[in-house]
């Protein structure tokens, strides 16, 4: 066997060596505290977070201006949806619905700002949907699983139905996207 290069000999000895090399240097970095307001030793109560977002698409800390806008709901299907559908799918019958379910988890994400609805798909998040709410005229929502999820129902002025799946708070969602499409005096009332 022909002897060993003082290169590779030094990376072997690196590998087997227990100690870090001496030109690496690890430091730990404090985190910053949290303050908590606890009353009666009650934990905080869950919040719903709005941030900030320029046009184009990046957030922004506590910026307002012209070009901002605001996220309100910002998530992918929910999780029981897949839960429920995994469940189902032991049984060879619902296997279709559940690969429907597992894809909807993994590459589908829903956005509503307070300018427009964006639906992100795909494995790289190539494929993306984006339209304002003064193109939106009706909205329609559709409970499942006793009402934990849901599916939304956009229907755009071109006739576009936009079917937005198993979307977590989908009656907050709606009633937003509602809101949102009212004040841009975009939205059909019907009886």
């Amino acid at each position: 066997m022909p002897p060993l290069s003082t290169a590779t000999a030094a990376a072997v000895s690196s590998i087997l060596s227990p100690n870090p090399p001496q030109a690496l240097s690890f430091h730990t970095i404090p985190l910053p505290q949290t303050r908590r307001s606890s009353s009666s030793g009650a934990a905080a109560s869950p919040r719903l977070v709005i941030a900030r977002a320029s046009a184009s698409g990046t957030t922004r800390g506590g910026e307002a201006g012209v070009g901002a806008e605001t996220v309100f709901f910002d998530g992918g299907a929910h999780y029981g949806d897949l839960a429920a559908n995994l469940l189902l799918g032991l049984t060879l019958l619902w296997l279709p619905l559940t690969l429907a379910a597992v894809s909807r988890a993994f590459i589908l994400r829903y956005r509503f700002t307070s300018r427009r609805v964006t639906v992100v798909s795909g494995l790289s998040g190539a494929d993306r949907t984006d339209f304002p709410y003064s193109s939106v005229t009706s909205v329609v929502v559709v409970p499942r699983f006793i009402g934990e999820w849901g599916d939304i129902i956009i229907t755009l002025r071109d006739g576009t139905k936009v079917d937005l799946r198993s979307v977590p708070r989908f009656r907050e969602v709606a009633d937003y996207c509602r809101s949102m499409a009212a004040a841009e005096g975009s939205l059909v009332v019907t009886q």
